[in-house]
């Protein structure tokens, strides 16, 4: 005797028209909070199309879109909720401010590689040398990650 299988969703597959289906799924995006697949279903489905995409291929596709949409809005939430100064890059920094400073160290800030490797970042100057626009430029780097 087989163990009993939990019921899973439904496999059948029910014929819908093109505007039943764009409802069903504005309705469903709006249920699901998925604002971009809301609005790139149609496209990316026309583009599918046309490509000759299977439907997993779709899927792949339009759930990509959603991923990638969501992680720039994320990016963008953390750098407002961060409340950092005005936009600052190191393209921006004046090295001239600090003659000792190595070439490769502004490099070196700008990869990152310090904040996954758990190093902390020390700043140290006389007001008016950049610390503030360094430490900026840093934690949009860390933001972005």
């Amino acid at each position: 005797m087989k163990p009993a299988t939990p019921p899973g969703p439904p496999t059948a597959v029910s014929r819908v028209s093109e505007a039943a289906a764009e409802a069903a799924i504005t309705a469903a995006c709006r249920a699901l909070f998925l604002p971009t697949i809301r609005t790139q279903a149609a496209p990316l489905a026309a583009a599918a199309a046309r490509e000759r995409l299977t439907h997993q291929g779709y899927l792949a596709e339009v759930l990509t879109a959603e991923c990638d949409d969501r992680e720039a809005r994320r990016r963008i939430r953390r750098v407002k909720e961060a409340k950092f100064p005005r936009a600052k890059t190191l393209d921006e920094f004046d090295t001239t401010a600090i003659p000792d400073l190595p070439p490769g160290a502004l490099a070196q800030l700008a990869t990152g590689a310090w904040i996954e490797a758990g190093q902390p970042l020390v700043l140290l100057g006389d007001s008016g040398t950049g610390k503030t626009h360094c430490e900026t430029c840093s934690r949009r780097s860390s933001h972005g990650r």
